[in-house]
């Protein structure tokens, strides 16, 4: 049987050239990322939107979270550690949104209550009257 086909044979020398050449390739896509500034600045815009609806005074906690990982944010930027400023800005935001959503339903509750105590107010007035006929 006669091979049709060589097996390829690269010498050592080209091996480490091609080797290098994938390497730099390689190096050159992995490029540092981007500052998260978008991230930040919706972070930033969300805790002052729960600070404004009131969220230090019914979800105080996670209001003090929110600023607490966008603090870590800050930091993680000016260490240029850009993956992980953007995870903890993405983090703060999402800190703000269940502060905001909490004291939202915080309010709720209160106003759902106090429509009961003035329904309850109407129905004891309401008896009062019917009981004077």
């Amino acid at each position: 049987m006669h091979r049709i086909f060589k097996p390829l044979l690269i010498a050592p020398m080209a091996t480490s050239v091609i080797i290098a050449a994938i390497f730099a390739t390689l190096v050159g896509c992995a490029s540092a990322p981007e500052p998260p500034t978008a991230s930040l600045a919706k972070a930033a815009s969300t805790i002052d939107d729960a600070e404004r609806a009131g969220a230090r005074q019914y979800a105080g906690a996670d209001l003090d979270e929110a600023k607490a990982r966008f603090a870590q944010a800050e930091g993680a930027l000016e260490s240029e550690k850009m993956t992980e400023a953007g995870q903890f800005a993405e983090q703060a935001g999402v800190a703000a949104d269940l502060a905001m959503a909490r004291t939202e339903a915080a309010k709720a509750s209160e106003i759902n209550r106090q429509l009961h105590q003035d329904a309850d107010a109407l129905d004891t007035e309401m008896k009062r009257k019917g009981d004077q006929r």
